[in-house]
């Protein structure tokens, strides 16, 4: 299991699960983007790292992706993404900050981390194993929560690093590291991947109806960056 400071456990879990399933950030904000930085997915092999209820596995496999594969280290998280995917697509529990030593070299094409890469600790060794598993020229995708967002919502020193905790609806608290732009993209460049795009995502127009302050909101503060990269 991962450590709860990692991944959403039991009620948390259950929360976030049906949240993420068509709220304003996640559904009609983070997932647009990434999924149009992922393209064409067809005939391709892709890691959901991170897989979260299932709702990027369940995209890319009506994508046409040849197979999906998703880690996630909370059990109740992949209950949901069990029971959204059916079978067809492998799932495995594990924790993000442990190698992925049951994942063979070169062995996927793409690699999907979706709001993710902020809560894990273990970044370094995490981004080690993603180059090793994707074949050469494969693209790693990834998302996290934008460093001039986080500035303008806690406040004090753009160049902080630190752990910082944020309250949900609902009484929840979630923890995540906060990082500079600086520092993110340093990260993912020194592990040796090539950067190809960068996107700052807003809400799109289905967002608005769900939550217009939301929606708004993403048109005028940074939420969100995604980008591609390449692995040579």
């Amino acid at each position: 299991m991962t450590r709860a400071e990692t991944a959403y456990h039991g009620e948390l879990g259950e929360y976030f699960a049906a949240l993420a399933t068509n709220n304003a950030s996640n559904a009609h904000t983070d997932r647009p983007a990434m999924l149009k930085l992922a393209g064409d997915v067809r005939g391709l092999r892709v890691l959901d790292v991170g897989c979260g209820a299932g709702h990027y596995a369940a995209e890319l496999r009506d994508r046409g992706a040849a197979e999906v594969v998703g880690v996630e280290g909370s059990e109740t998280l992949l209950r949901a993404a069990r029971e959204r995917l059916g079978d067809g697509v492998e799932l495995h529990q594990h924790d993000l900050e442990e190698p992925l030593a049951f994942l063979k070299d070169t062995s996927f094409d793409l690699a999907v981390m979706a709001l993710v890469y902020h809560h894990v600790e273990a970044r370094e060794q995490l981004l080690a194993e993603l180059r090793r598993v994707l074949r050469p020229g494969g693209r790693l995708l990834v998302s996290t929560t934008h460093p001039a967002g986080e500035w303008t919502w806690f406040g004090g020193s753009y160049f902080a690093d630190e752990r910082v905790e944020a309250p949900l609806d609902g009484g929840f608290t979630i923890h995540y590291w906060r990082m500079t732009l600086e520092k993110f993209l340093g990260e993912l460049l020194g592990a040796g991947f090539v950067l190809e795009q960068l996107m700052e995502p807003r809400a799109v127009e289905e967002a608005r109806e769900i939550d217009p302050r939301r929606y708004e909101r993403t048109h005028t503060v940074p939420y969100f960056l995604a980008v591609r990269l390449r692995r040579p």
